[in-house]
């Protein structure tokens, strides 16, 4: 009978440390997400430039593809507040919104009733088809008549996806293939200037942040409108390609934590 009192504390200390151990990689993996936003996982240098002329670049990208009638012409969107911005990022940086970095547009779904429109050539995406990662086949395809005919787009491979309905919520993918998509999902197709690893990420450590904003409704769901007027730290172009390396040597690290705990 001495030894069940110690016995027990061995007990809850040992699933204390499991618990820690199964939500390290995910904190980790939150820190390392974290710190790459704030311009703290990589040096700044004077050669990258700056976010400033970026904008500027990408703006100027932006209405070209507009004259060129590639992308449609979007309301302006408000100047970012003082109140908006949640932390301090370094000089050479600009906070933008996402509505400024790319062509956002959710999907839609052709109507089932047509069979003309279901069993094409075109691949047509779910969200339940997002898997955080790339993304090159999809089970349901949908034809050139439901591309013309209705208002799915077609979005080209490189573009960043996002779920914003239900339990899929803050979901991503990165496009492997050219795809549309059903209207629960956001695709962006980044300007010239924005790496789409860099935007992913960032959506990536920002989920909890999404899924906050989708709470309070009977089905949980952020809009397209939510997104494109949240805000993203942007990063002269050299210095989003060196976070992402710098993601990608640290985050399996994170991975692996998982799989020897499990």
């Amino acid at each position: 009978g001495e030894l069940l009192p110690y016995v027990d504390k061995y007990d809850v200390a040992y699933s204390e440390v499991e618990k820690l151990n199964k939500k390290f990689p995910e904190d980790m993996k939150k820190s390392i997400l974290q710190y790459a936003i704030q311009g703290k996982l990589v040096e700044q240098r004077e050669e990258d430039g700056t976010a400033e002329d970026l904008y500027k670049q990408i703006q100027e990208e932006k209405k070209k593809l507009i004259k060129e009638g590639k992308i449609k012409k979007t309301k302006a969107l408000p100047e970012i507040t003082e109140d908006e911005i949640p932390f301090d990022i370094p000089q050479s940086w600009k906070w933008v919104r996402l509505g400024e970095i790319g062509s956002w547009s959710s999907g839609a779904t052709p109507s089932r009733s047509n069979p003309k429109y279901y069993g094409g050539e075109i691949p047509w995406l779910k969200t339940g088809d997002l898997n955080d990662g790339y993304i090159a086949e999809v089970p349901e395809y949908i034809t050139e008549e439901a591309l013309k005919k209705t208002s799915v787009r077609l979005n080209p491979i490189g573009s960043v996806l996002m779920a914003m309905y239900g339990a899929t919520i803050g979901k991503l993918g990165i496009l492997d293939i050219e795809a549309t998509t059903n209207q629960a999902c956001c695709a962006c197709i980044p300007f010239k200037g924005i790496y789409n690893k860099f935007l992913f990420y960032y959506l990536l450590g920002q989920r909890g942040y999404y899924i906050k904003m989708g709470a309070g409704g009977a089905q949980p769901n952020i809009s397209k409108e939510k997104i494109v007027n949240s805000i993203l730290p942007l990063p002269p172009l050299a210095e989003q390609i060196r976070i992402v390396e710098k993601i990608g040597e640290l985050l399996p690290y994170a991975k692996q934590l998982v799989k020897k705990v499990d």
